[in-house]
């Protein structure tokens, strides 16, 4: 299960890679295009919602990527806690993110299942 575990982690810094990604891909299209313009105020105005959109996307990915290093790194079971959290938002993000929260909820089901098993007859 610790390998599950490893991938679990690698697939959450990749996913606030992206979210990191996007983030400083938007705040440059939207000042480029202000910049395009030609205008201040559009400029201005376009770099202030870039600025703010960026801002959005470091927020939802930072705690991706403390959680696939937390993973990476055994810090504890609230690791484990944060990831099915994280899950749930990431259930919003179709394809990919979708397919993480899966398989985030299959790893902590195995994680915490303590049911005895039962040898059959």
């Amino acid at each position: 299960m610790q390998k599950h575990v490893r991938i679990l982690g690698w697939l959450q810094i990749a996913l606030g890679l992206f979210d990191l990604l996007i983030g400083g891909l938007l705040f440059a299209l939207m000042s480029g295009i202000g910049a395009a313009s030609g205008e201040v105020e559009g400029f201005l105005a376009l770099s202030v919602v870039g600025g703010i959109m960026g801002t959005i996307m470091l927020i939802l990915g930072l705690p991706n990527l403390i959680c696939g290093i937390g993973l990476l790194r055994n810090w504890g079971g609230w690791v484990i806690g944060l990831a099915v959290i994280l899950g749930f938002f990431n259930l919003a993000t179709a394809p990919i993110g979708t397919l993480i929260a899966i398989y985030t909820f299959w790893i902590a089901w195995k994680l915490y299942d303590t049911t005895p098993d039962v040898p059959t007859a």
